[in-house]
């Protein structure tokens, strides 16, 4: 892992991680970070040509990030506290409503607080679902229960498993489009 590398008009701070990988990749990360994902043997000159050859899209993703800071919420303990406990009386309901409808079992339900994910399924049938989902409207609450619920007919998301949730939810892609907008805020 190498920082602080030079390019030709400052320094572009970027955290290097080398794997069996075939390409080069950059992400902005949440506070501000640079990551480029890179090749095992690509030299390091070449590394830094692609950094400063992308250097307008990196400040546009840092100037996206720190725009989206500033309109993140800021939940107080309560607010947290209470979401937790609506969360917990909240997703058994939904998922054994769908579940019956879907025709799927499942094995235990847990709240948690990622920062990432709004939800996932284990192979064998655990769903841990964000707690903050109680704070968006239900049907995005209900996307995500019926997206994992799908999970239990097929471990991927192949066009199979969208079409399961299709068959649920047709207008999934609205609900999974607004997902993506409301869960840049929190």
């Amino acid at each position: 892992m190498n920082k602080n590398t030079k390019i030709k008009d400052g320094y572009a701070e970027y955290e290097l991680i080398r794997s069996q990988r075939k390409s080069l990749a950059l992400q902005v990360k949440g506070d501000g970070m640079v990551v480029v994902r890179a090749p095992l043997r690509l030299p390091k000159d070449k590394i830094d040509s692609f950094v400063m050859e992308h250097r307008d899209w990196i400040e546009k993703q840092k100037n996206r990030v720190q725009e989206l800071s500033c309109k993140r919420r800021e939940i107080t303990e309560q607010e947290r506290l209470e979401g937790i406990r609506k969360a917990l009386k909240i997703f058994p309901e939904r998922t054994a409503f769908f579940a019956g409808r879907m025709g799927v079992d499942y094995g235990r339900i847990t709240v948690r607080e990622q920062k990432t994910r709004w939800g996932s399924c284990s192979q064998k049938g655990n769903l841990n679902f964000n707690w903050k989902l109680v704070l968006m409207p239900q049907e995005i609450l209900d996307y995500v229960v019926v997206h994992e619920l799908a999970h239990r007919k097929e471990m991927n998301h192949s066009a199979r498993f969208w079409a399961i949730v299709e068959q649920v939810l047709p207008d999934y892609q609205n609900r999974r489009n607004e997902l993506k907008k409301l869960g840049q805020f929190l």
